[in-house]
């Protein structure tokens, strides 16, 4: 039985061919059937597309400094003031909780303290506490009798206003430390009180047990007393070594003298490396070259999963990447949660010339909930032909190589960028051989037994933050839906 017939005397194409694997000839076409023409037409097709591409913001926006000699160094002021850093802690249940002793050594009061045996003994001196909800943890204007660390949960530091009103001071949070900062005080008092926002679990240790400790331990008393003695001298108010200067005197006043110190061991950047080899068949690379280059578009898409990755390890490196690396006393963290614009506004305050935030695009979008519900619209900002979101003019660039926790929580990345502002700038070295684009190289390597042509791709490159302010972070931002 022939094939049914259309009102157009052609046979469906959509008919199916008999198993047998012989066309049935069918009714005689009075013109070329579209299967037939499409073995001789050209396709129009596209290159190869890549969904993983991003805007890589941070890539186009940091200033590139060229750095001939692979290495660079950040040279500043001398800080006599310690930096605060977080304490990591061992888990093994409820009530066995311990601090690293190791991590110590990041309270500002121990830094450089190396008596391993000494921090042992003082880890086991704490405590744990559980906190609900509300508990006011101390009292300003009372005696320091213990020192905390926090090991979760979220804390309220706030004092009464000058007309009576409570003003907040800021946020504590996991890792955080209380109360080191009375050593040096002969009757040291809380200078803030602190509230449980939520519950939480903290590291409580005597502050008698401590002092009686320390008379006993020279090392640690010698540490104390290097501390309090570096906390007395003369510092600016970013904690730099000060510089005698006089304002506003008459007649022939005798002038004091001095120098700006510098920092005798300054950090120094080297450049790290993103690396890759493609393989390309020669077969491939000799006969299916029309009409696109095969070795081209496969080494354009590498270049792009390099450019990818260079991003990430510039925001999450351990060793140079944002996340790690800004200042402990440039992060805050939001007072209810979610990132609203008082959080905002707050790591804005922060530094001056803030050029740009990078975010998540769950926590850009958090953002806007917390400003729908004020009836705020936020601004935009023209960055090169495209109409970006802002807040208070400075662009908030989506960036979704900062990761989002298992909590649902991510973080708010203020910066800002130039040598010249002394802010972030991005390190790289142009001119390496074989460069393909700056700071990369396609250099080949050989042909194999096999037919394989091997390209060896590499880009070199490194961030450095020249001075602690010029990045800092909103943490702990709260991603999900919060209902009102």
């Amino acid at each position: 039985m022939s094939a049914p017939v259309n009102p157009a005397g052609s046979s469906s194409e959509s008919a199916e061919e008999p198993a047998s694997g012989i066309v049935d000839d069918g009714p005689q076409f009075t013109s070329l059937s579209t299967r037939a023409a499409r073995q001789l037409a050209t396709t129009t097709k596209s290159e190869p597309q890549m969904q993983a591409i991003t805007s890589r913001w941070l890539l186009k926006n940091l200033p590139w400094v060229d750095v001939k000699g692979g290495t660079y160094r950040v040279n500043r002021r001398l800080q006599l003031r310690v930096g605060r850093g977080r304490v990591t802690f061992d888990q093994n249940g409820a009530d066995d909780i311990k601090v690293i002793p190791e991590t110590l050594t990041e309270l500002p009061a121990l830094r450089g303290y190396t008596d391993t045996a000494a921090l042992r003994e003082i880890s086991a001196k704490f405590r744990v506490r559980e906190v609900r909800a509300g508990q006011v943890l101390v009292d300003a204007g009372q005696p320091v009798n213990e020192a905390y660390l926090v090991v979760h949960g979220r804390f309220t530091r706030y004092t009464v206003g000058k007309y009576g009103e409570q003003e907040l001071l800021g946020v504590i949070t996991d890792g955080d430390g209380m109360g080191d900062e009375a050593i040096g005080q002969a009757d040291p008092l809380w200078l803030s009180s602190v509230r449980a926002e939520t519950a939480g679990v903290v590291l409580a240790l005597n502050w008698d047990t401590l002092m009686a400790f320390v008379d006993r331990t020279p090392s640690l008393a010698a540490q104390f007393a290097s501390f309090v003695e570096q906390q007395n001298r003369p510092m600016n108010r970013r904690g730099e070594a000060d510089v005698p200067v006089q304002a506003g005197h008459v007649g022939e006043q005798t002038l004091s003298g001095g120098f700006v110190d510098y920092d005798l061991a300054p950090r120094e950047y080297e450049l790290s490396l993103t690396q890759t080899v493609l393989r390309v068949h020669t077969r491939v690379a000799d006969l299916y070259n029309n009409p696109m280059d095969q070795t081209e578009q496969q080494l354009r898409l590498t270049i792009e999963e390099i450019r990818e990755r260079q991003e990430w390890e510039l925001v999450n490196n351990r060793e140079f990447g944002l996340l790690h690396n800004i200042d402990y006393g440039q992060r805050i963290s939001t007072f209810s949660g979610p990132p609203t614009p008082d959080d905002m506004d707050e790591l804005l305050s922060m530094r001056r010339r803030t050029k740009l935030f990078l975010a998540h695009p769950k926590a850009i979008a958090a953002f806007f909930r917390q400003c729908n519900r004020r009836g705020l619209v936020p601004g935009t900002a023209n960055v090169d032909g495209h109409e970006v979101p802002a807040w208070r003019g400075v662009p908030i660039f989506p960036c979704g190589k900062i990761p989002v926790t298992q909590q649902h929580t991510s973080s708010i990345i203020a910066i800002r960028t130039g040598e010249k502002d002394q802010g972030v700038v991005g390190l790289h070295q142009t001119g390496i051989p074989e460069e393909y684009e700056p700071s990369l190289n396609v250099r080949f390597m050989n042909i194999d037994t096999t037919a394989i042509m091997n390209y060896l791709v590499t880009a070199y490159y490194s961030l450095a933050i020249l001075v602690p302010d010029a990045a800092g972070i909103l943490e702990n931002v709260q991603v999900g839906w919060v209902p009102e």
